[in-house]
């Protein structure tokens, strides 16, 4: 919850009063990474002055079970009390199996599907104990056609992975804790879309609109065991195609939904679309672009 679209989370959340810890690995700034737990948790106190909320400020590795058990215990003893999970950190890996090294896929795997397992293994219990609680993966719907896989399956693995400890949390919560999945329809604003190039920021959408699907779910007694994407969940929460206009980045630009409609390939699909994304290390940005189409 450092920057991008777990700062606009945490915020959202605050402005409600929940009191909200932000676990991260940044502690200190640094030129390429604005941004830190710090900061976010003073903007939230600055937001609490009216809303009552606080913050916790916890440095967490996600890929150290220790320091995610120790971030709930942090938690617990500074607020007494777990209400909702957001799983929203996450590494980008997209490439072919080949180009993939071992090193890699168990890093984003850790990150991401291990990672989002080990704090709900921690949290889930204590939600079930206060008789309430949210599960929310920032995870994209299961492919329902192997093409979606094409040089992204290590990416896929370690992000459905995110997507399953939802649902599991769905099938596990006795209708007390409930877990859902959460995709953009389209490329959101932040710090990753911009190092990596993922197109025009006219073409984006602004992270807060994931911010308002959170906050949607943890008022929504009903969904559970879901992989939903942002536009079309608000809209089956009452919104209208009017009110999605404020997530534009650009306001005179209706973004393509290129993720949406990748997830969306019907089950007899034989192509990918025009959404053929190399990208793994800003490092070999170029050459990734070279090798895209977008």
């Amino acid at each position: 919850g450092s920057r991008g679209i777990g700062r606009e989370v945490c915020l959202a959340l605050a402005r409600q009063g929940c009191d909200v810890v932000v676990a991260a690995k940044s502690a200190t700034p640094q030129k390429t990474l604005p941004g830190t737990i710090h900061t976010v948790a003073a903007e939230i106190e600055a937001v609490g002055a009216s809303t009552g909320a606080r913050a916790l400020a916890v440095v967490c590795d996600l890929r150290d079970a220790h320091a995610c058990e120790a971030c709930v215990v942090a938690a617990m003893k500074r607020f007494g009390r777990v209400d909702i999970l957001v799983n929203n950190a996450s590494a980008l890996w997209w490439h072919a199996i080949e180009d993939t090294p071992v090193k890699k896929y168990d890093l984003i795997n850790a990150i991401n599907a291990r990672g989002a397992f080990v704090m709900a293994k921690h949290c889930v219990p204590l939600m079930k104990k206060n008789g309430w609680g949210r599960v929310i993966s920032m995870g994209p719907p299961l492919p329902k056609h192997f093409k979606q896989l094409k040089n992204k399956t290590a990416y896929y693995v370690s992000k459905c992975g995110m997507s399953m400890v939802a649902l599991g949390v769905a099938a596990e919560g006795d209708g007390v804790v409930l877990g859902n999945a959460l995709w953009p329809a389209t490329v959101v604003e932040s710090l990753a879309s911009e190092n990596f190039a993922l197109g025009e920021r006219r073409t984006w959408r602004k992270g807060s609109i994931l911010a308002d699907c959170v906050l949607q779910l943890c008022s929504d007694h009903v969904t559970n065991g879901r992989t939903l994407i942002d536009d079309v969940y608000l809209l089956e929460r009452g919104a209208r195609d009017e009110d999605l206009k404020k997530y534009r980045c650009d306001p005179n630009v209706e973004p393509p939904r290129l993720l949406a409609e990748a997830e969306e390939l019907s089950d007899d699909a034989n192509t990918n679309g025009d959404w053929d994304v190399r990208r793994g290390s800003v490092k070999a940005l170029r050459e990734d672009r070279a090798r895209s189409k977008l």
